[in-house]
């Protein structure tokens, strides 16, 4: 079932469920997807309508309040999620499972200041409302799982940094001679800014080469604005094949300011690995700037937002489809089986031998 913000992503995982040995879904299933309808009244306010019964079953609602094919607002987006919730409560479903790709409110987590918490908002709500679990990919910060009871409602963050490790072996590297002869000389893996130091550690560790941090200076001044960035290496990056991994791209800033600095020091080429491709303005025209003058050389992102109307104006940019895995995580919860597979650390030697042996 999904959301009118998430239909096109569902229907791609439903596809991939019905091409798996192991579906257990009933060839009516797809249907649901379409079984809720809006109705938006004068003054705004809106009814969400159910018109298949769902008495007894475990729904995996999609949903997402980021960039849509529908064009709906944050706003619209979420108050038709809490509507949802509510009418399949109403309708006495089993399970609720919200699956949201990529949660915009996770960046709202400060606790520190006198300020509203917007993941705390959100999943507040939508426990109160009915959810049982809820599923996301690569949360912003790891200080927001600490709201997350799992007295209250189960909570699965999928690590998604795993599909961009096996889009290296599979377009990159290709064979496991090059990742033990080439890889761990000639490249480096660099973090956006210090917060991300994990995520690119994460890379550096796996791939078995050196970690570049960068350290930015924010204006206190103008809001968004980079002063400075400082280049932290054990190694000399000259010569180097950079990948700048982040969870997310959103106005470009950090990263169009890091690139510039890589590409001054004579590295063989800059690539970026994201999870998460927020794009807000003016990201899209930094990106491209930054290929059509040579600094930047691949940009990867995941599918976890929306981006057909993005890929028009960033041709260059390649896309890693999560929905295989989404259909993965339904199925093997379906199941009642363990997750331990789909969320621990992938190993890319141990990937590309099985590659190999395959072939």
């Amino acid at each position: 079932m999904a959301t009118r913000s998430c239909k096109t992503y569902a229907r791609s995982v439903v596809a991939e469920l019905n091409e798996n040995p192991e579906r257990i879904l009933f060839p009516e299933t797809i249907d649901y997807i379409d079984s809720l309808s809006v109705m938006n009244f004068a003054d705004g306010e809106i009814e969400v309508t159910l018109h298949k019964s769902v008495r007894g079953k475990r729904v995996f609602l999609f949903t997402t309040s980021a960039r849509n094919d529908a064009g709906l607002s944050v706003e619209a987006c979420k108050i038709e999620l809490y509507h949802t919730i509510d009418v399949l409560q109403r309708s006495h479903a089993q399970e609720i499972t919200v699956f949201e790709p990529y949660m915009s409110c996770s960046r709202s987590d400060r606790t520190t200041r006198r300020n509203s918490v917007g993941i705390w908002i959100h999943y507040k709500t939508m426990i109160s409302l009915g959810m049982d679990h809820l599923i996301t990919y690569q949360i912003h910060s790891d200080k927001s799982k600490t709201i997350f009871d799992p007295c209250l409602c189960s909570v699965d963050d999928v690590p998604a940094v795993s599909l961009l490790q096996k889009y290296l072996c599979d377009s990159v590297i290709r064979d496991i001679g090059v990742l033990e002869t080439q890889v761990s000389d000639s490249w480096l893996f660099c973090s956006v800014d210090a917060g991300g130091e994990k995520v690119a550690r994460r890379f550096s560790t796996s791939f078995g080469t050196q970690l570049v941090v960068a350290h930015k200076q924010r204006s206190y001044v103008e809001a968004n604005t980079i002063e400075c960035i400082n280049i932290l290496s054990a190694v000399p990056i000259e010569d180097k094949t950079v990948w700048i991994v982040d969870d997310m791209i959103d106005t470009g800033g950090s990263v169009h300011g890091l690139v510039r600095e890589l590409s001054s020091r004579s590295c063989r080429e800059v690539n970026v690995l994201i999870v998460h491709p927020v794009l807000s303005d003016p990201a899209v025209e930094r990106l491209r700037e930054l290929h059509d003058d040579g600094s930047l050389n691949r940009l990867v992102v995941c599918d976890t937002i929306d981006c057909s109307e993005v890929m028009e104006r960033l041709p260059f940019m390649e896309l890693i489809s999560s929905r295989s895995l989404s259909s993965r995580i339904v199925l093997t919860i379906s199941q009642d089986r363990p997750m331990a597979e789909l969320i621990d650390t992938f190993n890319p030697r141990e990937y590309l031998s099985q590659q190999k042996r395959k072939a």
